[in-house]
Order: structure tokens, then C-alpha cells, then sequence
């Protein structure tokens, strides 16, 4: 153990100076921008402040790394220099873009692409929905994109909560970002269950959520844990326990769709594990060769499971017995589900590009596209658009995939964050105490 204290007699050292390094997202969790916080560079790094060449770096805001990135920008290296260093992590993100998110701090393109194409994929998964009966491959696409487009989702969130602690200013961001999203739209979509459905005593309940919302609780109760899944020993192969467990306890009960809190647990946990050099396994020509035998494989196997099995099982809100299955197939379908969607999920990031495309920006707003596409796609049930035939033709479903893609790019653009960033990201800045003065 080091003394952090001087001897007596001696001068402390002076303070070294600051960088940044990425916070968890501020406000959105599926698209915002990390934030950034301050936190000591390394002595390297004050030495070369103090000759005056290392200042401008440490003032310049970082490109979105971890603070234990062995290649963040600005470490040292055995070849020499900060300078060096920079060139190296560029070469080894191969390439890759850092896009600004108009805060002043820079994002890493390949994230906001992973988001943004996810999210796509969310949307046609739900316009296939109502054409599974009628269409095996429709299906076959279906129970591959819900194997591994939430699960992405989960991880990322995972991924940028890993700085996540119980100081006030992340509390607050938890509350405005999260908190109060949920409760803005699991109001909202019940009214509009109530009068799209002709259900007028359709109950609005903050502890039962409906339709999309589950996620945004889930990633309030996965948040809260961080700080206790950072501490234990074996973090990933306890949240599977957990979600074993689950699967095979159907008195779990609705509230809070705790089902899908524990059975998606190991998604954040992982998540929260995850390093910059792991995304760099996958971000390569080698993963992207082999991740198209992958996928085609998943989809031949989709095509056979199709008429045989439950879809039910990628939604991870049932236990096995309330799926009409042994109470033991729930803990073996938890670690064989875990692992088929690990795979697909790296297959997915190998082939996220990860320079600066026309659809980054996008990927900063996809929370809005997903609460917001959740209205139209409930909507088509309600009001039977699937009951035209022309919506069951080959031609057919490829239109509707085309347009439910198109209509969640559009609710991703700026102008639809402009106008609802006052329920998405709200500020609320009159309903938190004031630190007080000389704290």
C-alpha cells in the first residue's frame, strides 16, 4: 500500500491536472450522449503539463473511452509520448470517427450506429408481429431479430452505466432520464389504450407496466444495483443464477415486470463488465466473414422452430411453468437463450460500421423512436391495418418492413427530439435541492 501523505517537512505535490472520461448517458439511455466528469491524469500526463506541451491535451475533452482503456488518448506508452498513444488507440478503433454531440463532447460513431440500426430492428420486429400466422419466414425473422436486438440494446445500457454511483448528480439524471420518462408514457399509453381500443377503464398503473415502458423500469432497478454488481466476485454467472431462478418462479407475479428485470439481468451485468478492447474482438474483417454463416444458420434454425416453439420464450416475461413447460426447461432455456443471443448480438456489432455515417446522429435519439413508434404500433392492431390482404403478399410485407424502418429513422431525427425533449429529457432543475454553499 502507498502513502498518499507527505513526510513531514516535505510539500505535497501539486494536484495533476484533469481529463475527461466518459459518464454514463445523461439523459437518454438508448441514444444520448455520454457525459463526461473529471478525474486526475496520470503522472505522465502532469509531467508533460508542466512542460507545456502536455497542457492542450489535457484541456482538449477526450474521445468517449474508459478510464481504464490501456489505449485511452493521453497514455502513456512504452514507444513514447502522449501523442503516440492517440495515434495507437486510432489505429486500434480502426479508424473510427468520433462524432460531436453538440455538448462538447465527442462520441464514438460506432455506438450511436449500433443504436441507431438496433432500434430499426426493433421497429420491423414489431410490424412482423401480426404476420406470423400467415407467414413462416416472416416468423423465421421474427424469432431472430427478438433473439438478439434487446439484448444489444441491454448491454449498451449496461456498458454506459458502468460509471454509475449514488452521487447526486447521476441520481438526478437517473430520475429526469429514466424515472420520469416512464411515468410520463405509461400514462400516455394507457389513455391511448383507453380510447384507440375503446377500452374506457383500461387501469393506469405505475407498477404494472404496458408495452414499451418495461424497459425504461428495468433500467432504473439495473442502475440502482450498479454499484452492487461491481463489487461482488463473479457478477455475470451470479445475474444468470438470478434470472435461472426466475425463470422457474412463476409467483413472481406482474408488478414491476420483475420477470423481465431478472431474466434480461445478465444483459446489464455483462453490460457493466464490458471494456473498450472487448468491442474490438468483433470490430473486425475476420468477425464479419464469419458472423454471415452465423446469422444464416440462426435463420434456418428460426425457420424450423418457427411453428414449433413459443415465441414467448425471447420475451423473457414468463416463467417456464406459465409457458406450459417443466419448471427445470426454465433455468436450461435461461443459459442456452443467454448464450444463443451473446453470439448474434457480437455478429451484430461485427457488422455495425463504426465511421461517421448519415444515420450516426440518429443514434442520439433513439428513445425517442422507441417509446413513440409504440403508439403507431399498437395502433394498426387496434384499428386492423393487418386485416387488408394486400398486407400478407410477399410485396406486401416487404413494404411494411420498409415503412415501419422509415418511420422510426424519422422519429429519431432532431426535429422530433426539439419537440418532445420536455418529456424525454426534461431538466427539471426546481424540483432538486441546491447544494449548499462551500460543499
Amino acid at each position: 500500500m502507498t502513502n498518499d501523505f507527505p513526510a513531514y517537512g516535505q510539500r505535497r505535490a501539486p494536484l495533476p491536472p484533469q481529463r475527461q472520461v466518459p459518464d454514463e448517458d445523461p439523459y437518454d439511455p438508448l441514444g444520448a450522449g455520454a457525459a463526461t466528469v473529471t478525474m486526475p491524469a496520470t503522472a505522465a500526463q502532469s509531467a508533460g503539463a508542466t512542460a507545456g506541451t502536455g497542457l492542450r491535451t489535457a484541456e482538449r475533452p477526450a474521445p468517449q473511452t474508459h478510464p481504464e482503456d490501456p489505449q485511452a488518448p493521453g497514455t502513456p506508452t512504452r514507444s513514447g509520448g502522449a501523442a503516440h498513444g492517440r495515434h495507437k488507440a486510432q489505429r486500434a478503433r480502426g479508424k473510427a470517427q468520433p462524432a460531436a454531440d453538440g455538448k462538447g463532447t465527442s462520441r464514438d460513431a460506432f455506438f450511436d450506429n449500433a443504436k441507431y440500426l438496433a432500434i430499426v430492428l426493433v421497429a420491423m420486429g414489431h410490424s412482423w408481429e401480426p404476420l406470423r400466422d400467415g407467414s413462416r419466414s416472416a416468423a423465421a425473422l421474427y424469432i431472430t431479430v427478438y433473439a438478439f436486438h434487446m439484448p444489444a440494446f441491454i448491454i449498451i445500457s449496461g456498458y454506459f452505466s458502468r460509471s454509475f454511483d449514488m452521487r447526486k448528480d447521476r441520481l438526478q439524471r437517473l430520475i429526469t432520464g429514466v424515472a420520469v420518462p416512464y411515468i410520463l408514457f405509461e400514462v400516455a399509453y394507457s389513455l391511448f389504450k383507453r380510447w384507440a381500443d375503446n377500452d374506457p377503464h383500461y387501469p393506469i398503473s405505475l407498477t404494472d407496466p404496458w408495452y414499451l415502458t418495461w424497459f425504461l423500469l428495468a433500467l432504473f432497478i439495473w442502475r440502482l444495483t450498479t454499484p452492487m454488481w461491481k463489487i461482488v466476485r463473479w457478477p455475470v454467472p451470479l445475474a444468470l443464477a438470478v434470472a435461472a431462478l426466475a425463470a422457474t418462479s412463476p409467483n413472481i407475479g406482474n408488478d414491476l415486470d420483475l420477470q423481465r428485470v431478472l431474466q434480461f439481468l445478465p444483459f446489464f451485468v455483462l453490460g457493466l463488465c464490458l471494456k473498450p478492447e472487448h468491442f474490438q474482438l468483433v470490430r473486425n474483417k475476420r468477425a464479419r466473414i464469419a458472423a454471415v454463416p452465423v446469422f444464416a444458420c440462426a435463420l434456418v434454425f428460426a425457420y424450423w422452430a418457427a411453428p414449433r416453439m413459443n415465441a414467448a420464450w425471447f420475451y423473457h416475461r414468463d416463467s417456464a411453468q406459465e409457458l406450459a413447460a417443466p419448471w427445470w426447461s426454465g433455468a436450461v432455456m435461461t443459459l442456452a437463450m443467454f448464450g444463443c443471443s451473446l453470439v448474434l448480438v457480437a455478429c451484430f456489432f461485427a457488422w455495425v460500421p463504426g465511421r461517421t455515417m448519415w444515420c450516426t446522429a440518429l443514434g442520439a435519439g433513439t428513445l425517442y423512436g422507441y417509446l413513440l413508434h409504440g403508439f403507431i404500433a399498437k395502433g394498426s392492431r387496434f384499428w386492423n391495418w393487418y386485416d387488408t390482404p394486400w398486407v400478407h403478399k410477399p410485396w406486401g410485407m416487404v413494404l411494411i418492413t420498409l415503412g415501419a424502418g422509415t418511420f422510426i429513422t424519422l422519429l429519431c431525427t432532431p426535429p422530433v427530439q426539439r419537440a418532445f425533449r420536455w418529456a424525454m429529457e426534461p431538466k427539471m432543475t426546481w424540483a432538486f435541492k441546491k447544494d449548499p454553499v462551500g460543499t
